[in-house]
Order: structure tokens, then C-alpha cells, then sequence
């Protein structure tokens, strides 16, 4: 039987808050060793402007639907 384990991080961001959460959670999904800091804030704006960039999404027109689909599409 599995253990299941529930982790619960606060994204404290004012800006960018769902790109800041879905760089965590893929840290976290992929064991990466910067997962602790990045749930510091600490080291974690590049890698959301590296999401950004490679999912297309352009930071001056937020984030809607279709910039959710786009990372959705990239992370897929």
C-alpha cells in the first residue's frame, strides 16, 4: 500500500502567484534540490521567467485561461 503524503505551501508572491505555484509543485513532482528553496522564495524568479518564456506566455497580459493552457501545454 502506498503512503500517502500532503504537502500544503503557502506562495506568498504578489505577483505571479499560479506560475510561482506550479514551479514549486514541479520541484517538488521531479525531486528537484532546490525545492526547499524555492518554497523560501528564495531562487525562484528565474526559473517562473523560464516557465514564461518556454511556455510562450508573455508577463504583461497576466495570467487567464489561455496563459494556463499554455503552461499546461508546455508541461505535458
Amino acid at each position: 500500500m502506498a503512503h500517502l503524503k500532503r504537502n500544503i505551501v503557502e506562495v506568498k508572491a504578489e505577483e505571479n502567484r499560479r506560475a510561482h505555484a506550479l514551479v514549486i509543485a514541479v520541484a517538488r513532482v521531479t525531486n528537484d534540490p532546490y525545492y526547499k528553496t524555492y518554497t523560501q522564495g528564495q531562487k525562484i524568479l528565474l526559473k517562473v521567467r523560464e516557465l514564461f518564456q518556454a511556455a510562450g506566455v508573455v508577463l504583461s497580459r497576466g495570467q487567464k485561461i489561455p496563459e494556463l493552457q499554455a503552461f499546461q501545454r508546455n508541461l505535458s
